[in-house]
């Protein structure tokens, strides 16, 4: 049987590794959404080139790509008049940061109830 050190131990390396992953995801999708932003600013200057469905780039930072959406919406100066494209993206800004926060909660949770049980 394991002691409750180990299991300390085991549990932050845990947690560090789950850190670590989200950090990185939204690194991954910061990079993907500025890269977006870009390619549909330079579309919407270039007449007849396909543009990015507003609703792409909105999922992008809803899954946790809005760090780099607002990096590039100030670089490029894109999606920063409109209203309503202003609005969903604070909607979904607050959506990831809320589902962040609450799986942050039930992970501390979790491991706040395993520190338990081996005391």
């Amino acid at each position: 049987m394991a002691g409750a050190g180990q299991l300390i131990i085991a549990g932050s390396e845990t947690v560090l590794w789950v850190a670590a992953a989200e950090v990185a995801l939204y690194l991954v999708l910061s990079v993907v959404a500025f890269v977006m932003y870009a390619v549909d600013k330079s579309a919407a200057r270039s007449a007849g080139r396909r543009r990015i469905p507003e609703r792409t780039l909105l999922v992008v930072s809803v899954l946790g790509g809005w760090p780099g959406s607002i990096v590039a919406q100030q670089t490029f100066r894109h999606k920063t008049r409109k209203a309503s494209f202003r609005r969903a993206f604070l909607v979904t800004m607050v959506i990831n940061i809320a589902v962040v926060g609450a799986v942050a909660v039930l992970q501390a949770s979790n491991v706040l109830d395993a520190l338990q049980a081996t005391f």
